[in-house]
Parts: C-alpha cells; structure tokens; sequence
C-alpha cells in the first residue's frame, strides 16, 4: 500500500509539499499540484488509507461488514451488534458486501477512512489484499461467523458440526438414505465446513456422498433454485436436500414446488441457519438454528476488549438441530424459536485466547462407525 513517501518520491517533491497540495494548500504552484496528483492516482494512495488509519481518537463508532443484508441470518446479527454497541456506548455503521470481495472492500477501505474504532467483518472469501492490509496495519478487528485461515484476528464463530452429526442420524432414522446437500462457496470457510461435517455424518452412517449430489451454491436464493432443480434431473434424484444456508433453502423450496413435488411425501428439505418464518412455511422446516443473537453480543464485546487493551478471546458457540415436519417427521408440536431469539446456552460455549485461526478440518481422521441396521423407511425412497 503507497504511502505519502512514495508519492512524494514519484512526484519528486518533499512529503511537506505533498501534504500541502492534499490539504488545497494555495501556495502549490499548478504543475507541483498536477505532478503530485498523477503520483496520486498513479500509485492508487489515499490520505486515510489503512497504513494511516490507526485511530488518534475514539469516535465512538464500529464497523460491521456483513456479506448479505437480504439473508435474515444477517439482519439479526446486526440488530444484536447494534444492541450490544449501544450499550457500550458505541454506534455502529452497516456495510453490505452482497457476497461481493470488491464490494466488501469497499466498505471496509471507507469505514477505514471514516475513523472508526474497530471493524467486525463477516469475510465473503478467503480475504483479499486490503483486508490482510488492514489487519497488518494494526485496525482493530473481529471476524463474526466466518473467518480467515491463518490469518490472526479473533474469531466469534458457531460449530455447526454436532448438529449437522444430528440432522443426519435424525433423517437415517426417517428412512431416508440418498441425502444430497448445495453448499455455500468453498472459499468461505462456512462452505467447506458444512460440507465436510455433511459428508463426515455420512461416512459415520455407511452413506455415499457423491460429487453429483453436492450442489455448489452462493449463499443466495437463486443458487438454491439452480442446484436443486439439477438434483431433481439426477437419474437417481436424492430423497434429501440439505441447503446450507436458509435462501438456497427456500430457492430449493421453489424449485421442488415448479416440479410439482410435495415436500416431505415425494422429497425431503432441511436447511442450515433457522429464521423465524420457518415455522410458517407448508411444512414447517426442519433445520439447523444458530445462536446469531450471542454471536453478535459475543463479537462486540471481543472488539470492546480489544479496543480498551484487554487480551480479546475467540468464541465457539454450539448450535442445534431444530425439528418440524418437512423431512417426514411424524406430526407432533412444531418448534418456533429461532436461534437469534434467546442467547445460546453457557453450557458448551469455549473461548479461547486470540491465535491464528485454523484451516478447515477436510474430515475427521477416526475410523468411522460400522453403519448401523437400516429401519423401516416412513415412506418409498424415491
């Protein structure tokens, strides 16, 4: 990243002339002015960039970047980062990088630039080079949900693994045995987590998961609609379909229904991250809630403690499987709380010092279980 020295050895003038024509100065004549600025844009600087945006002053403000405003997941862990700011005295400002990099750059070089304290940041990639920029710059940062392998900032997170493990032992027992899943992006650590604790449960269950039911999806609705129609187009269609988050979901949803299926007789959906509206749905959606409400509390605070000089700690928190009735469930009462209704439970929450994140486990390396009898099926597999 340039910084004033190297504009004012392009520009061939002293950094005292270069903050002179940054600051409008009048005394610059025309042609320094004019070599500075081509300097200016040639090397890409910016007055407030991150190299210099380490804060003088508080201004009591944080920075969220988050990758989908439209995704409800998203909506309430901001609503529980704006809470829990405030009652810190802080405020916060919303950047939405639409599962977009260069958009998510965006925010964060403008945020940088605004001042503001500190950044939580929901990465939509593997990182970029003013992200690692800002974090080697010293910019005080969280990542909340998702987070940067290798790359040392504290992490408030929710491990999935243990209800994925639940939701596949509770759809062997239904009977069901040809389980697909359409996945988040693999350069989201998200992604490749839900997918590999998917076929990890599999593997515990004697089951396959082959490539031809994996469906490679964005996060987004329309991804959903797409890889749940090729499923269906599958010589042998899945009796299943686990979509890793909840618009791919509910694009899912759509694409079943253009089929002229029914959900659960002719196929089974279940989804990662419950919203509220699951449980109006026809049927009511099994899925996978999240504490997303904690997760947001959680994050800020880590900033906070960061921001005041205290030693900020990552936080995993655990989530859990949600059972309604679109999986072939037998009827019973329908669960109606989200995740980001009530705080997840202290039991089970792990925080650990800041260190370098770990890549994401590509599976586990213990033998897995012999698979178990099959029971009778609640309905013909398709």
């Amino acid at each position: 990243m340039a910084s004033i020295k190297d504009v004012a050895a392009g520009a061939e003038v002293s950094v005292a002339t270069v903050s002179r024509v940054l600051n409008g100065h009048p005394s610059v004549r025309p042609d320094t002015r004019t070599r500075v600025m081509a300097a200016v844009e040639a090397l890409g600087y910016r007055p407030n960039a991150v190299a210099r945006s380490l804060r003088t002053q508080q201004t009591r403000t944080l920075g969220l970047v988050i990758s989908d405003v439209l995704n409800p997941y998203f909506t309430e862990l901001a609503r529980s980062v704006e809470d829990e700011a405030r009652a810190h005295g802080y405020s916060v400002i919303i950047g939405n990088a639409d599962e977009q990099p260069a958009l998510q750059d965006h925010h964060i070089r403008t945020l940088v630039d605004r001042r503001i304290d500190g950044l939580l940041v929901s990465p939509t990639d593997g990182g970029s080079p003013l992200m690692l920029d800002a974090v080697r710059a010293g910019v005080p940062m969280v990542f909340v949900d998702r987070w940067i392998p290798g790359v040392d900032v504290p992490v408030v997170r929710a491990d999935g693994r243990e209800a994925v493990r639940d939701l596949v032992a509770h759809l062997y027992a239904l009977g069901h045995r040809r389980l697909a899943i359409i996945a988040g992006p693999a350069t989201t650590t998200t992604g490749s987590e839900r997918v590999d604790a998917f076929r990890e449960a599999l593997r515990e269950h004697g089951l396959p998961l082959p490539d031809a039911r994996i469906g490679h999806g964005d996060f987004q609705a329309g991804s959903g609609h797409r890889e749940a129609t090729r499923l269906l187009a599958l010589a042998e269609p899945p009796d299943v379909i686990f979509a890793a988050d909840n618009l791919m979901a509910l694009g899912a949803m759509d694409a079943i229904r253009a089929h002229g299926l029914r959900i659960p007789q002719d196929i089974a959906l279940a989804a990662f991250d419950d919203i509220p509206w699951f449980v109006h749905t026809d049927p009511p959606i099994t899925a996978i809630a999240q504490p997303t409400g904690e997760l947001g509390r959680a994050a800020v605070r880590a900033l906070i403690d960061r921001l005041d000089g205290r030693e900020p700690h990552s936080a995993i928190l655990p989530a859990r499987l949600v059972v309604r009735r679109s999986c072939g469930e037998p009827p019973g009462p329908v669960t109606t709380a989200p995740a980001g209704a009530t705080p997840a439970p202290t039991t089970g929450v792990r925080t650990t010092p800041v260190t370098t994140p770990p890549a994401a486990a590509p599976g586990s390396t213990t033998p897995p279980a012999p698979p178990s009898p099959a029971p009778t099926p609640n309905r013909s597999n398709r």
